[in-house]
């Protein structure tokens, strides 16, 4: 028996990778179907990804505003796909964005900062090395959030987007140039954040790359949500954490 339609909900931040998403779905989970409300991003367009841009992205007001337009769609789950804008004020914060989005509708909720947290303590890695697209303090500020999990950053290279747009620009070819100066020889696992990225399709190309798992924010992001629509999410082609070859 086929699986019934789910409705995921997506408060977008925008960025340039919705058709990574969409492309997905219809690949490995085309039970599941997407629907995007956006949501206000602090910044010009151009400088998203500073410190004070993304404090005004993480605003609860902003993401209640347009969870609520989703509200006669009926969704099944709620997510808040933006890792910069989830991390940016700590855990406490993080927890406040998912918990008015599952009060707003009253249904599941994540996102995507708190997902990398959940693949990363149900695989059981502490240690870690990041591929950060972002500017250098936004960066940092990915350690930070991490360090509250008690996870270990061993070794980070940043890349410089001064916003998503820009982001969304990386190719895979130019992220896998970049990996072998991210990694650390004592890594359990490498994270690439960023939403704004394209990644999905290219994970096991990343994970050839740096002779280890690779957790990209897109990765997580359909990881978690897929798990709580339907309570497991196993998956080949899309690597090991999809593979369910970690936990």
């Amino acid at each position: 028996m086929s699986k019934r339609t789910s409705r995921l909900g997506f408060v977008w931040p925008g960025g340039g990778a919705e058709q990574d998403f969409y492309g997905f779905l219809e690949h490995a989970a085309d039970h599941v179907r997407l629907y995007v409300s956006c949501t206000r991003v602090g910044g010009t367009g151009d400088n998203d990804h500073d410190i004070k841009a993304l404090e005004r992205t993480a605003r609860l007001d902003w993401l209640v505003e347009a969870a609520r337009r989703l509200e006669t769609l009926n969704m099944d789950c709620v997510y808040w796909p933006c890792t910069s804008g989830s991390f940016v004020m700590g855990s406490h914060h993080a927890k406040q964005q998912v918990e008015v989005l599952k009060t707003t509708l009253g249904i599941p909720a994540g996102s995507t900062s708190l997902a990398f947290i959940e693949a990363l303590q149900r695989c059981g890695f502490r240690k870690v090395s990041v591929l950060s697209t972002y500017p250098e303090s936004a960066s940092r500020t990915f350690v930070s959030f991490l360090n509250e999990y008690g996870i270990e950053v061993l070794s980070m290279k940043w890349l410089g987007a001064p916003a998503g747009w820009d982001a969304a620009l990386f190719t895979p070819e130019f992220i896998i140039d970049n990996i072998p100066e991210a990694m650390h020889t004592g890594a359990e696992v490498l994270l690439i954040p960023d939403t704004a990225m394209p990644s999905l399709f290219a994970i096991e190309r990343f994970e050839n790359a740096a002779g280890l798992p690779v957790f990209t924010a897109n990765g997580v992001t359909m990881w978690n949500a897929i798990e709580l629509i339907d309570g497991e999410c196993v998956i080949n082609g899309f690597g090991a954490l999809f593979a369910g070859q970690l936990c």
